[in-house]
């Protein structure tokens, strides 16, 4: 970049090399919308007045926006590899996003991480990666690898990492445990995010003085309230199974505001495709009464000043010519989008052929013996913990029942509106098996197997039969991982994710082809209509840091209680 030949152009001197002309152009920085010309050269905003240039582009009646920002995201959650991402989020205006590589790096620890900086230096979507905190997330549950603060301090060094990813370990910040301080304090000139469900008052204060920076878990616009007062910036998060944003909204305020900022934490193909990304975070908010302009800087400028993105953000002079172009304000429907001043994405279609990056080395990695798995849940008794799911929320309630025993077995077709839910390790061969039991998902005569299971991403398994438990159970591991469904001894539909068992390599349209066509035949098996994505609601039954009730290949686990509980009542 020729600075002297840049600064000239910005002056009027010679031509930009690209001149958008006459648009009404959002300034973040004032909260203002005025229309001019936006002078772009070398990818670079380098001036905005009046303007002109070698290519010259009328949008009049237009808006311009900065490029819109991610500010939490876990790629692997799209079942998309970095590229097919980008090329999935591009056009509906995200030109940027802030990724935690946690789920891959619990089925490949460094390798996993490694692979995902590698793959994203090729995305035409700025990726900033943030180091996961927690592999594994908890002691009481088996994955691919163990990170230690000394296996990720040489990640603090690199360039293209961030931070450090949300340290779901509150409990061990908040009472000092040394390692989880010493991965805190390696990594203490970035950026730490955090997790921390109803932290409050001398906890949250404990909290934030070890350097933790953010936020994704707030449950009220209160707890918000309490968590920008403390310094902390606050995500309001819109995924595809937890959608926080309209409840939150009430918390924010004109001191409030700068501190905010949009994420999707997990996001399926479906709803990239069909609803949108950050994009529909800020129709959202603006449907919901807040201002355009204050929604669009949650999904841009508060992002860039939170993770210190020098020149993104914003439409300035010297920043990114990373830009988004729409027509109305109140119903923002992404045009175009530029990205470092070319044009990459127009109504919602891709502009560009995306080469993705083969990770050969992570293509295998569901490693279970049949054989060493047993299916059979045999109880004590027949009063039970059973879990209870809650709508569109991956939390689950911690329900008392009683059950009928065959013989001492739990048979679900001989419970109505129970499953048995098992999760198979399937890292290390080491053929543990962790049952519960779950209420009210629906599915009959079938089983559904999966290798997204947050956060160690074991085989879950949910069914009424052990036949077709095994069955999807065998499926999986001939596939190398991914999404079966099975119904009275037939493979119905699946979808491979042959990337550590978490992403395809097909593009999204692709995945969300398969996952329509897996919906539909859940939802001819009985899964209720109230689980609105049933894939998520299933891979979340194993997030042990999330009340009240999970299941790992260790046990039922009671978050309550940080600990494996039995299935029985009273034992």
């Amino acid at each position: 970049m020729d600075k002297n030949r840049l600064i000239k152009i910005s002056r009027g001197d010679e031509p930009a090399e690209l001149v958008l002309k006459n648009a009404k152009v959002i300034n973040v920085f004032s909260k203002t919308i005025e229309e001019e010309d936006i002078a772009i050269s070398d990818g670079i905003i380098v001036g905005l007045g009046s303007y002109t240039g070698k290519e010259e582009i009328d949008l009049s009646g237009y808006y311009i926006s900065p490029g819109f920002i991610d500010g939490h995201v876990h790629i692997e959650s799209s079942m998309l590899t970095p590229n097919y991402y980008g090329a999935a989020t591009l056009p509906r205006g995200t030109t940027s996003v802030v990724a935690d590589c946690h789920e891959i790096a619990n089925v490949a620890g460094k390798k996993g991480i490694d692979y995902m900086i590698n793959a994203s230096k090729n995305s035409v979507q700025d990726v900033f990666m943030m180091i996961p905190s927690c592999v594994p997330s908890t002691p009481y549950e088996s994955n691919g690898a163990t990170l230690l603060a000394s296996d990720i301090e040489s990640y603090a060094e690199d360039r293209n990492v961030y931070g450090l990813g949300e340290m779901m370990d509150y409990v061990g910040v908040v009472h000092a445990n040394k390692e989880v301080l010493k991965k805190i304090d390696k990594y203490k000139n970035l950026i730490v995010d955090g997790h921390a469900p109803n932290l409050s008052k001398k906890e949250l204060n404990a909290y934030v003085l070890a350097g933790v920076k953010t936020d994704h878990e707030c449950v009220s616009p209160d707890e918000l309230i309490e968590k920008v007062k403390r310094g902390m910036y606050v995500h309001l998060r819109q995924g595809s199974q937890t959608k926080n944003l309209v409840d939150l909204l009430p918390g924010l305020s004109p001191g409030i505001y700068d501190r905010v900022m949009f994420c999707s934490d997990d996001l399926h193909p479906n709803d990239i495709l069909n609803v949108g990304h950050m994009d529909e975070n800020i129709r959202l908010a603006i449907a919901n009464g807040l201002d355009p302009i204050i929604a669009i800087s949650m999904a841009t400028i508060n992002i860039a000043h939170c993770y210190r993105l020098d020149k993104y953000g914003a439409i300035a002079p010297g920043y990114y010519a990373d830009l988004v172009v729409f027509k109305d304000l109140k119903n923002l429907d992404v045009e175009r989008v530029y990205k470092k001043g070319v044009i990459v994405a127009e109504n919602h279609k891709l502009l560009y052929k995306v080469k993705d990056y083969i990770p050969k080395d992570l293509l295998d990695s569901v490693y279970v013996h049949l054989k060493d798995i047993n299916l059979e849940l045999r109880l004590k008794s027949i009063d039970v913990y059973v879990m209870g799911l809650i709508k569109n929320n991956i939390t689950t309630k911690k329900v008392k029942a009683k059950v009928i025993l065959r013989d001492g077995l739990f048979l679900p077709k001989d419970n109505p509106g129970l499953l048995k839910l098992a999760v198979i390790e399937r890292h290390h061969y080491s053929g543990n098996v962790g049952f519960g039991i779950v209420k009210n998902y629906g599915l009959k005569n079938s089983a559904i197997a999966m290798t997204i299971a947050h956060d160690s991403h074991n085989i879950i398994c949910l069914g009424d039969n052990d036949d077709d438990m095994y069955q999807a159970i065998e499926k999986i591991k001939d596939i190398g991982g991914g999404i079966v469904l099975v119904s009275n001894g037939q493979v119905l539909e699946y979808l491979a994710l042959e990337v550590g068992g978490l992403m395809s390599l097909k593009d999204v349209k692709y995945v969300e082809n398969k996952l329509i066509l897996l919906e539909k035949e859940m939802r001819n098996l009985g899964v209720k209509e109230d689980i609105e994505d049933p894939f998520l609601q299933l891979a979340f039954l194993s997030l042990a840091v999330i009340p009240e009730l999970k299941v790992t290949d260790k046990g039922l686990f009671d978050v309550e209680q940080f600990k494996i509980i039995p299935l029985e009542v009273g034992e």
